[in-house]
């Protein structure tokens, strides 16, 4: 995909609108985690630095369009963001009727874009107001790439010129090299619950990778569905049709989704369950599968190592409970250890990533979490679209 970074413009004496995405925790009214803020500083800085004038817009939760009640106002945010920067960060509530001066401060922060009447409904209004206060937008918020609202879609519409900022630039680079043009043989690890809440993950991939490794209750269902004994485990039996689809389909192709032949079981689900290791021919009738077994594990590990890219969303097993963490743990460690590239994201995932202390050793972590669900899924998202349709503008 082709797009403007901002690296790719003339900044100084612009003014230029970075719509970020610093929707962090606030508590007894100052920022809990200001992780979000801190990703968002580089593009902020390399504004800065070379002579542009800065506006910062952000959402912050869930308030009521047309209102600004004191827990939606982003003052805590832009004062964590006047510290990282060392300089002051004013709000301004009332652009809308007097514009944006920089008398103050060569950065300031927009009142929470989400107070705005029209901001969800992408209104294009709202973003021609947005746009004439700028030279430039720079779209800089991944997490927000698959919905269009006014500060993330309409203003692109309407500003001069757009480019993306340093870290969605970084976000898109990453997800192209994993899946647009992706260095073979291209390995996906796809866990979760449920196969209905990644059905469309596992159908997009399943006509792009070289093995699908599924897991957790996923597994569950493609094991059910090739006949195998699952015991009381949780899995979808309505959805053991898609899943025979999605192995069927991979076959066809050459591909390989790779199934276990030991497990790790309990009879209950719980931080005391106690574990056995166990073949999968000899699953009880009253046992769960929390984890893949180590026979299994070790498999993976060895396709893994190999392999030239991974995509990984998910853990393979109950990792939050010791006891059937060594599944995820093996898998974690061989895509950290593996010499291709490696996309990781979703919530389950980076929590694994940091368990197991590997978060420096992938290629690239992925905090989207909606936004990479959907690119993953093959959806065309609102952001992309903007960028590579302003181009060439």
């Amino acid at each position: 995909m082709q797009f403007k970074k901002i690296t790719d413009l003339q900044l100084n004496g612009k003014t230029v609108f970075i719509r970020t995405d610093m929707n962090v925790p606030l508590k007894d009214g100052k920022v809990s985690d200001d992780t979000r803020i801190r990703a968002g500083l580089t593009t902020i800085k390399y504004a800065l630095d070379n002579g542009a004038n800065v506006i910062v817009a952000t959402h912050l939760g869930r308030p009521t369009e047309g209102e600004v009640a004191p827990a939606d106002m982003v003052k805590p945010v832009a004062d964590d963001l006047a510290k990282l920067l060392g300089v002051n960060v004013p709000v301004i509530s009332d652009w809308q009727d007097n514009g944006v001066n920089f008398s103050a401060s060569r950065v300031v922060m927009l009142e929470n874009v989400r107070c705005n009447k029209g901001e969800k409904k992408n209104v294009d209004e709202l973003g021609k107001q947005y746009a004439v206060l700028c030279d430039i937008f720079c779209y800089d918020a991944f997490a927000t790439a698959h919905r269009a609202e006014a500060s993330t879609n309409a203003v692109g519409n309407n500003a001069k010129e757009v480019c993306a900022g340093l870290l969605m630039s970084k976000e898109l680079d990453s997800l192209a090299k994993a899946v647009a043009t992706p260095t073979k043989p291209v390995v996906a690890v796809v866990a979760g619950s449920k196969v209905s809440t990644k059905l469309t993950i596992l159908d997009n991939l399943a006509d792009k990778v070289d093995v699908l490794i599924v897991g957790g209750g996923i597994l569950n269902t493609f094991m059910l569905a090739k006949g195998a004994k699952i015991g009381a485990s949780l899995a979808e039996a309505d959805l053991v049709a898609e899943a025979k689809k999605v192995m069927d389909k991979m076959e066809a192709r050459g591909a390989k989704v790779p199934l276990p032949q030991d497990v790790v079981v309990a009879t209950e689900f719980s931080a005391n369950a106690k574990a056995a290791e166990k073949s999968v021919a000899n699953v009880a009738d009253n046992e769960m599968i929390l984890d893949i077994g180590p026979k299994f594990a070790d498999e993976l590990a060895n396709i893994l190592k190999n392999a030239g890219t991974i995509i990984w969303n998910g853990p393979v097993g109950v990792f939050e409970f010791d006891q059937f963490a060594n599944g995820t743990k093996v898998v974690a460690q061989a895509i950290a250890d593996s010499k291709g590239f490696s996309l990781a994201g979703g919530g389950d995932t980076i929590a694994a990533i940091n368990k197991f202390d590997i978060f420096d050793k992938i290629s690239y972590v992925s905090t989207a979490g909606g936004a990479l669900l959907e690119f993953l899924e093959g959806k065309e998202l609102p952001a992309v679209t903007l960028l590579t349709s302003r181009y060439s503008k």
